[in-house]
């Protein structure tokens, strides 16, 4: 479904990506591992057309979205939760749900994912009214995702679903991954809790400094000596 080859991007003179190169099969869930500084996020913003590469292909089945600008991927079909979850924190939490829908004009079928949203979330259900801001961290980051599910996407981008959330909740937005790729949406998941992510996935990537330095089944990878000591804690 997403293809990326040699994907170089710089902040000014300083290189961020350096040849990246990935594939996000139709129905995979896809880590993409890596420390802080790797180049993950920055890997999903190309994808999602904040960031412009120097050099490089991105496709989306076929297409190339290399110049696409971020509301015409998003028209593609491509929805990114991002790193901090960045909800509108003045909006109420269905304000916020149906921002991820401004670009639709299907009615009846927006209605519809609203409440499987709030089937997969049933807290946000509990909160519907509630203005945003006032959420705990782990019923922002449920809105989050359930924000950029309102688009009705084929490839979702997550960027640290688990980051700041106690282990419960962490279980919970997991548990609520997996279930959104069982009924049909393509993931590619960033997340520094490797262990959580490679249980999930299919395959995955690891960056170190802006370059892939490994990549496998999610099973090779949890038992590659190197990502277990570097990532696993061993």
């Amino acid at each position: 479904m997403l293809s990326v080859e040699a994907l170089e991007v710089a902040y000014g003179e300083i290189p961020a990506l350096t040849g990246v190169a990935l594939e996000v099969g139709r129905g995979e869930i896809v880590a993409l591992l890596g420390n802080n500084g790797a180049g993950k996020t920055t890997t999903l913003k190309t994808i999602s057309g904040l960031l412009r590469p120097r050099r490089g292909a991105i496709a989306l089945e076929g297409e190339s979205l290399v110049g696409a600008p971020p509301h015409e991927v998003v028209l593609k079909g491509i929805a990114h939760a991002p790193e901090g979850r960045r909800i509108f924190n003045r909006l109420t939490v269905l304000e916020n749900l149906m921002m991820g829908a401004y670009s639709r004009h299907d009615a009846a079928a927006v209605a519809r994912d609203l409440d499987q949203v709030l089937v997969l979330f049933p807290r946000l259900r509990e909160r519907i009214g509630q203005v945003a801001g006032t959420l705990s961290g782990g019923e922002q980051q449920m809105l989050a995702i359930g924000r950029a599910l309102m688009l009705g996407p084929r490839l979702l981008l997550l960027d640290e679903p688990s980051m700041g959330l106690a282990p419960v909740l962490v279980e919970q937005i997991f548990e609520a991954i997996l279930d959104i790729n069982r009924h049909g949406t393509t993931i590619l998941l960033v997340e520094q809790n490797a262990a959580m992510a490679l249980a999930i996935a299919h395959r995955g990537y690891v960056l170190e400094t802006g370059r892939v330095v490994l990549a496998g089944t999610a099973e090779e990878l949890a038992d590659n000596p190197d990502v277990r000591r570097a990532y696993l804690g061993e």
